[in-house]
């Protein structure tokens, strides 16, 4: 880890006490004189409250501190709101959040005093969440994907996940910005820009280090302390590349294990809502709760995945390292990625090398999801209220152009491909068995089968194509800095196989510690 950023760990611990003297009336540097009257939290836990005031502060941790009367959710939600104004607003800008919810303070007063009353829900009880905007909710806040046309529609229900965050007690923050139609508008269009929110910058490195996928705005606004999770979504590598660039911990879930009613989808066959946090354990927590509902098996629902999170090492446990994927890195990142190998090594596991997924000559097609983006654009557009000016994406598109100065500033060259994209019925089934033969029969299935494999390692941002032809899971944990920039490793295996991803990514997390805050 580069001594830099140790050194830096300590100037934002100092920063943080100062914020929090100035919200919650005392320092939270010597939390350990505030509530002696209580029962003591455990002494690791105290430990971490106090090294990190709060803001780096686990769900758990969290938790304890507000049964404990040392916290409330207002008044975690008023720190937040206070670290927003000063980094994602002010100074460095980071524009990572769009709009934040004007009911958030009075849900988390209603929230501590339910707590009061009737105890806590659960472990979100008063928790603070942030959204991605192409997720519905049924308050004041809107849901754009980014786009200038939709930049003031209010939708008229939750999301499913949404409903089922609410009703564990957690609080919705706000919606972060994100790559514009999820990065179905323009080849041209750097990831994390969106002509609501403008360009959403890495907390490690603003306008330097790359942001990654499509949800941007939730990957930076997790690293840099804005929130204690969020919501990404995940097309292909929206969740897991932004989450590997940020330091931070992501999970595109198997496809249809979390429900995608109330999205703003992109593919019919690869989009799925998924976590973004700061520790696998928070990862964990927040996955378990959004599950249920898709067309998963109905076991899965309301399923904890906490529970397969130990210290008992990974001795058993068969992971595959990509190399052809390895062979594209240079000499420092393929360095970092043999130092994780050897670490998951230590903690007992056989790594094995597996040269390749799938034959290198066969290609992915494009088509099948150009084809979805274009049916679900047109029905989405459709709904519109007669007030809007569009209810096509052909009509989109002739929309942007009119209004280029606001709404095209990188041209749209992806919704002009996907408004030419007609696929015969034939045609469409067909080149969808092709991406479901090379993704699984001769991809995944036939590498974990020959290797004997219960997980394949992917380094860096390689791997999510993989996950999202197949519909597998696959997660991001981080592995290091590589001259200040953050990588991750990801973790792929077969459908359903959260429960073994997760395992494996917190032993590894747990043994190395890699999450260091940005300074801001």
């Amino acid at each position: 880890m580069p001594s830099s950023l140790y050194r830096q760990v300590d100037d934002q611990n100092r920063l943080v006490s100062l914020e929090s003297q100035a919200i919650f009336g005392y320092d939270t540097m010597k939390i350990n004189e505030i509530g002696k009257d209580k029962k003591p939290l455990q002494k690791e836990h105290l430990l971490k409250l106090q090294q990190h005031a709060w803001i780096e502060a686990t769900i758990d941790e969290l938790q304890a501190g507000m049964e404990q009367g040392m916290l409330t959710s207002e008044q975690l939600v008023q720190l937040y709101l206070g670290r927003i104004q000063t980094h994602d607003q002010q100074g460095v800008m980071l524009h990572s959040i769009v709009e934040l919810n004007p009911d958030a303070v009075s849900d988390a007063a209603a929230l501590d005093q339910e707590r009061k009353l009737q105890g806590p829900r659960g472990v979100m009880h008063g928790i603070p969440v942030l959204l991605k905007d192409n997720i519905y909710t049924a308050d004041r806040t809107r849901t754009s994907a980014g786009s200038w046309l939709l930049s003031d529609f209010y939708a008229s229900k939750d999301a499913l996940l949404v409903s089922k965050l609410r009703e564990a007690g957690a609080v919705i923050l706000g919606k972060t910005n994100m790559t514009e139609w999820a990065a179905f508008m323009s080849r041209q269009m750097p990831h994390g820009f969106s002509a609501r929110g403008g360009q959403t910058l890495n907390p490690y490195g603003p306008g330097t280090i790359p942001i990654g996928g499509s949800s941007s705005g939730s990957a930076a606004a997790v690293a840099a302390n804005l929130t204690s999770v969020a919501i990404g979504t995940e097309t292909s590598g929206s969740i897991i590349c932004p989450s590997s660039f940020n330091a931070i911990v992501g999970i595109k879930p198997t496809t249809g294990l979390v429900s995608c009613d109330g999205l703003i989808l992109a593919s019919l066959t690869q989009d799925t809502a998924g976590p973004m946090a700061r520790t696998v354990r928070d990862a964990a927590i927040v996955l378990g709760v959004m599950v249920g509902g898709g067309l998963a098996d109905p076991e899965w629902e309301n399923h904890d995945y906490t529970q397969y999170l130990n210290r008992e090492g990974l001795g058993g446990f068969t992971i595959g390292v990509v190399m052809d994927d390895y062979a594209k890195l240079d000499s420092s990142k393929q360095q970092l990625l043999n130092q994780a190998v050897a670490d998951l090594r230590e903690l007992g596991a056989l790594v094995v090398e597996v040269p390749s997924i799938h034959s290198p000559d066969l290609q992915w097609t494009f088509e099948v999801v150009l084809q979805q983006f274009k049916w679900n654009m047109d029905a989405l557009l459709a709904a519109l209220p007669t007030s809007y000016p569009v209810h096509s994406l052909k009509e989109l598109i002739a929309y942007n152009e009119q209004q280029a100065d606001k709404a095209m500033l990188f041209g749209q060259d992806v919704l002009i491909d996907s408004e030419k994209t007609n696929l015969t019925p034939e045609e469409y089934l067909k080149a969808m068995e092709k991406d479901t033969y090379l993704a699984r029969k001769i991809g995944v299935d036939q590498a974990m089968e020959v290797h004997q494999l219960d997980v394949l390692l992917f380094p860096e941002t390689s791997g999510y194509r993989v996950a999202a032809k197949s519909g597998y899971p696959i997660l991001s944990v981080p592995a290091g800095f590589v001259a200040n920039s953050p990588m991750g490793i990801h973790l792929l295996g077969k459908a359903y196989s959260e429960p073994v991803l997760l395992r494996v990514a917190y032993e590894f997390e747990q043994a190395t510690m890699h999450r260091v805050p940005p300074v801001l």
